[in-house]
């Protein structure tokens, strides 16, 4: 066996395909978000706007998460010396998670290394703790959420994205008596849609199942404390266990659930992904709780970020670009075409500074790969125009259709 030829062969078929992947060796500047140097690969150096980050509310530049991730490292040093049961658990992480149960109105919250990792090993965990589990999947969750469906062995089912009358067929079928878990996500980040959170809550308690959602893309930003799509449509309490995300509109790292206190303990002590991983660095937690906390009281920053995605959206759509609207802080524009798609992204890089990575297969299914913005409360006037103009220009260069403007 060749395995070097092997190798080369995958990665050639990722090349002829469009959907090779290349990283953008990007410096975010202090203070300055959006902006950043990009080192290219000839040594040199470029100025760019980052217009593809998840850091929503640029919070990773916050100075009161910069001043508490100080004074937690000159206070305890850099990692956390070990796993959360072996000398890895501090002030700074229950803190934290005293901060997360408080937002989503929860007794208890666990911390994870990352959202994923919190997805894979409570959903992978929970067939241990309910022998017999059967979990209903929406067809568009995460990967992390699939891969824990995937992993934990017990019976699974997949609904058709956001279908709650085929989820209700799935559930007729199966044993009444049998324990089941309905798993799903509050904002799908490659669209922007919502998930029917209130429908999916009565099913559950029509069937007697317990309820899972992904928060990600919706922790920090919608709600009146940043505490999600649950808490803006008041549902928190109907859901079991609420994941979460640090590290997009927080502005840091790690994820979580949250939950009951007997859930947490439960999860804590089963889950292999929690029990065997080092946990954050103190100086990381600290950094979140202080972006978590301060959140909770500054509904302007997410007025003026969705503020700027329904103008970005509007420009756009004025242009006849072919865009998602749900009505979320998400800003897809479908371009249909991974060779087209890479080529746009590497044009509005090299010529107008502009940073926005290529969406494309396994992310989203083929046929729709696109360019996915994401415009923050710090993306000012000058910024919004360079981008709109950018793509007006590249998207006639191309040769790529537009929608019928109305009017």
């Amino acid at each position: 066996m060749d395995y070097t030829a092997q190798i080369e062969a995958a990665i050639q078929r990722l090349h002829d395909e469009g959907r090779y992947r290349t990283f953008i060796n990007i410096e975010r500047e202090k203070g300055n978000f959006p902006h950043a140097v990009w080192n290219k690969p000839d040594g040199t150096t470029q100025p760019v706007t980052v217009w593809c980050g998840n850091d929503y509310l640029g919070m990773g530049q916050h100075p009161v998460v910069l001043d508490a991730m100080h004074e937690a490292l000159d206070a305890t040093g850099a990692g956390s010396g070990g796993t959360r049961n072996i000398s890895g658990t501090t002030v700074y992480h229950k803190r934290l998670e005293a901060e997360i149960a408080d937002l989503h109105g929860k007794e208890s919250a666990l911390l994870f290394t990352s959202a994923y990792i919190a997805n894979d090993a409570t959903l992978s965990t929970l067939p241990k703790l309910f022998p017999g589990l059967i979990i209903y999947s929406d067809s568009l969750n995460h990967a992390s959420m699939i891969e824990g469906v995937r992993r934990n062995g017990g019976a699974k089912r997949i609904f058709r994205h956001n279908d709650v009358e085929h989820l209700r067929e799935l559930l007729q079928a199966d044993d009444p008596a049998a324990p089941k878990l309905i798993a799903f996500e509050s904002i799908y980040s490659m669209d922007g849609d919502f998930g029917p959170i209130e429908a999916i809550c009565d099913l559950a308690d029509e069937f007697g199942a317990l309820t899972y959602i992904d928060e990600v893309h919706a922790v920090g930003m919608y709600g009146p404390r940043g505490g999600g799509v649950t808490e803006r449509d008041r549902l928190a309490h109907r859901i079991d266990i609420i994941n979460g995300t640090l590290a997009k509109a927080y502005g840091v790292m790690g994820g979580y659930i949250a939950a009951s206190d007997k859930m947490c303990d439960a999860i804590r002590s089963y889950a292999p992904g929690f029990i065997f991983t080092t946990s954050l660095p103190p100086a990381v937690a600290a950094g979140a709780a202080a972006s978590v906390r301060h959140l909770k009281g500054d509904q302007d920053r997410r007025d003026q970020q969705q503020t700027q995605a329904k103008i970005l959206k509007l420009r756009l759509k004025g242009l006849g670009m072919p865009i998602i609207d749900h009505g979320s802080h998400i800003v897809p524009v479908i371009v249909g075409d991974p060779v087209h798609t890479k080529k746009l992204s590497d044009m509005l890089l090299d010529q107008f500074g502009i940073y926005v990575q290529p969406i494309n297969f396994p992310t989203v299914p083929r046929g729709t790969e696109r360019l996915r913005f994401t415009p923050s409360p710090v993306h000012g006037p000058d910024e919004m125009d360079k981008l709109v103009r950018a793509m007006d220009e590249l998207w006639s260069h191309c040769a790529l259709n537009r929608a019928e403007l109305a009017g």
